[in-house]
């Protein structure tokens, strides 16, 4: 069988173009005095933004505080304006202006990341990275004092020492196992429901490549060995503040499948026909008593299968 490839990037990696890269982000100065034309995203504390359904809601910076919040991060631009993220973790479940016009709802990535623009889909990602990433770094590993943000919240700096903290991102390898013919292994977590299935993902351990960490965790979640691993593509996963590195992988459907740490409840391998009734049927949230449901659209995962299905 021919080596696959994505059929397009994933979801959360098309970005469009933004200004975020050209804009000084170490000149506070610069930055206070644009703070009253910016543009503010609030993000609840479970993701969730204020949106009209289709685009992401941005609310004018002065009627979110009358300067700069220290806490505010950056994440990009909007004709000409900066756009900032702030954190309102009561915007999961407390009315806030605006939440209940006839025109405004609550959504997040997994709900509306299909929808959203490519550029807002950049900002919510970004913004949930470095929020989620701030909410741990308020002491410094070296001394334990405390860290204060600078830089457009994209460094935190010691208050004793004066060491530099930068935005950290948590490297997790995803892969398509298939047999190089027409079968796919997809296994289903402890957590998820019953008929849930998708590939096989971990964390990257220190000291270890990217292929290292796709043998050892796939023999770690399900016992079979794995060869010819490819790299196929990355996207940006921040729950909390990740990157998912795809691959794909093949192995033997005779191996006998060993649940070796736990983390994974059921595995199957599934022929290609299978896989693509259930593509057909929706994803995980499809009203359907099929028996194999898989990721939606957000996901690389998604991507993987999908490209699996019908190579080109």
């Amino acid at each position: 069988m021919t080596p696959f490839a994505l059929h397009r990037p994933p979801l959360l990696s098309r970005d469009a173009t933004d200004p975020l890269d050209r804009i000084d982000r170490t000149d506070a100065a610069a930055l206070d005095a644009a703070w009253p034309a910016a543009r503010v995203l609030r993000v609840g504390g479970r993701g969730k933004v204020r949106t009209d359904g289709a685009h992401i809601r941005l609310d004018p910076a002065m009627d979110v505080a009358a300067a700069r919040p220290a806490g505010a991060v950056l994440v990009g631009g909007d004709a000409g304006r900066l756009v900032w993220a702030v954190a309102e973790p009561g915007l999961d479940s407390a009315p806030v202006p605006g939440e209940f016009d006839i025109d405004v709802s609550l959504g997040d990535l997994r709900t509306h990341g299909t929808v959203f623009g490519a550029v807002e889909n950049r900002w919510l990602v970004t913004a949930l990275a470095l929020l989620n990433w701030h909410r741990g770094a308020g002491f410094c590993a070296r001394d334990g004092a405390a860290t204060v943000p600078v830089n457009a919240g994209w460094v935190r700096v010691c208050e004793e020492c004066g060491r530099e903290e930068y935005p950290r991102t948590d490297p997790a390898i995803i892969c398509l196992v298939h047999d190089d013919a027409d079968r796919v292994l997809l296994a289903r977590q402890p957590s998820w429901p019953e008929r849930r299935f998708s590939v096989l993902a971990g964390f990257v351990e220190a000291g270890e490549s990217l292929e290292a960490c796709v043998a050892r965790e796939i023999g770690e979640e399900v016992g079979v060995p794995v060869r010819d691993v490819r790299y196929l593509g990355s996207q940006p996963w921040p729950f909390p503040r990740s990157i998912m590195l795809g691959f794909s992988a093949t192995a033997d459907p005779g191996a006998p499948v060993r649940f070796r740490d736990g983390e994974i409840a059921e595995a199957r391998w599934f022929t290609r026909d299978e896989v693509r009734d259930a593509l057909a049927l929706g994803d995980w949230a499809a009203d359907t008593a099929a028996p194999l449901l898989l990721p939606g659209s957000i996901s690389i995962a998604r991507g993987m299968i999908e490209s699996w299905v019908d190579p080109r």
